[in-house]
């Protein structure tokens, strides 16, 4: 977007902000009673969400951009991220449902108008380019994915879509080879503001890797289920000490939404019960269980510049081209409400020949969320700064969840390592030999 003229770019963005709206609208096109409930400790209530996006856009646009006063200051507590944690929103006194719409759209209304007269040439940081816009996009985007999350885990039939997918093909090759050499990592520098990315994605910096392989797909569910037969969960040589204290005493067999009956294996997805599908790749497992895998296949996870190498140092793994919602390189913006069979996307390779490492599942990485050589905070320390260190893990790619707009080769996303109610799967990888 940030090559496009002041007038086209803000046409685009106006038309990218109806578009974030419309999809945070579909999500929460539900009774009260499914907006205010909890549905679980891990998750905000829907309404919770669907507040939060417009006082996000109302901080920044608002207030930072526009210089407008606070629409409603006695509410900004309530939707701080920071202020109480998720399992306590339920108590708070929250907007509901209607007065959150009422809300979201009045600060809608006058985000256009800042918009409009806002110069996106001016070099405040915030302004040039239209970063500001991309931040709320972004923002929005991503609570919408959450929100699919929640949704997932309320397991109530009819309130998600489906779509059509490609079908899969077999690898001929089921790894590939990526040479050693140095390469370039990340994007920008400082607080430059084209695209927009985020801060934990810069500076862009050089990196040298030796050999290594790595999946040409991720791992699928019937490469997984190998795992799980040949007793996996029961065997604490391919755990991390943590990760069977985790998995022994949460009860953890298989992935989330799993159940046996019998000889097989099905999923609850959005509320429908099926059979787990043999080619998609895996999904709903935590960092403990990718990694567990990776060792008992006798690999292990790729770090997360080992997976950004293998997309090729392109913007995509593909090149340039924006992948949009029914593009033909990748499954992103819930073109329908699963990952795409293994293979499904061979126009959607990588320079190396590695495929669907964008969209499908989130790919958890071996690598602790680490600023990078020459981090510069922007726009604010809550972002990522406050998450560095060894707690959280990397992945890396998006999902089918995951709109086009908030996803990119350099994108950091970073969880807990017991995690499993985000769309998360994993490829492995291995040193040469």
């Amino acid at each position: 977007m940030g090559n496009a003229g002041p007038t086209g770019l803000k046409e685009r963005i106006a038309a990218e902000l109806a578009a974030v709206r419309e999809r945070s609208l579909a999500y929460t096109d539900a009774d009260d009673d499914m907006l205010v409930r909890q549905h679980s400790p891990l998750m905000s209530p829907l309404v919770w969400d669907l507040a939060h996006v417009g006082n996000y856009e109302e901080l920044w646009v608002l207030r930072e951009v526009g210089g407008i006063e606070p629409l409603r200051p006695e509410i900004d507590h309530l939707y701080d991220a920071f202020k109480y944690p998720r399992k306590d929103r339920p108590s708070l006194p929250l907007l509901g449902p209607a007065e959150a719409r009422k809300y979201i759209s009045g600060v809608r209304g006058r985000v256009l108008d800042v918009l409009d007269r806002v110069d996106l040439t001016d070099p405040d940081p915030l302004r040039s380019g239209g970063y500001v816009f991309g931040l709320v996009l972004q923002h929005e985007h991503q609570h919408d994915e959450t929100m699919l999350a929640t949704l997932q885990l309320s397991r109530r039939p009819g309130l998600v879509r489906d779509g059509e997918l490609p079908p899969g093909r077999p690898a001929a090759e089921p790894e590939v080879h990526i040479p050693a050499g140095v390469f370039t990592m990340g994007t920008g520098g400082g607080t430059d503001t084209t695209p927009w990315a985020y801060d934990n994605e810069r500076p862009a910096h050089r990196i040298y890797l030796p050999g290594y392989w790595i999946d040409r797909h991720p791992v699928t569910n019937a490469a997984y289920l190998e795992f799980v037969e040949d007793g996996g969960y029961r065997d604490p040589r391919w755990w991390l000490p943590q990760g069977w204290e985790w998995a022994e005493r949460n009860g953890v067999e298989a992935p989330l939404f799993w159940t046996r009956d019998g000889d097989t294996w099905w999923r609850v997805r959005f509320g429908r019960e099926e059979p787990v599908p043999p080619d998609e790749p895996v999904q709903h497992v935590s960092w403990y269980e990718a990694d567990a895998y990776a060792r008992w296949a006798g690999k292990r996870l790729p770090t997360e510049a080992e997976w950004e190498k293998a997309c090729g140092g392109r913007t995509y793994p593909w090149g340039e081209a924006d992948p949009g919602r029914l593009g033909r390189w990748a499954n992103l913006g819930h073109r329908a409400a699963r990952p795409a069979p293994a293979g499904a996307f061979p126009d959607g390779a990588s320079p190396y020949g590695v495929e669907q490492l964008i969209g499908d599942v989130w790919e958890w990485t071996d690598s602790w969320f680490q600023p990078y050589p020459g981090y510069r905070c922007f726009p604010y320390e809550e972002y990522s700064k406050v998450f560095f260190g060894e707690t959280y893990r990397v992945l890396r790619g998006g999902s089918w969840a995951t709109h086009p707009s908030a996803v990119r080769t350099t994108f950091r996303n970073w969880d807990y390592p017991i995690r499993r109610q985000i769309f998360a799967g994993f490829r492995c990888a291995r040193s040469e030999d």
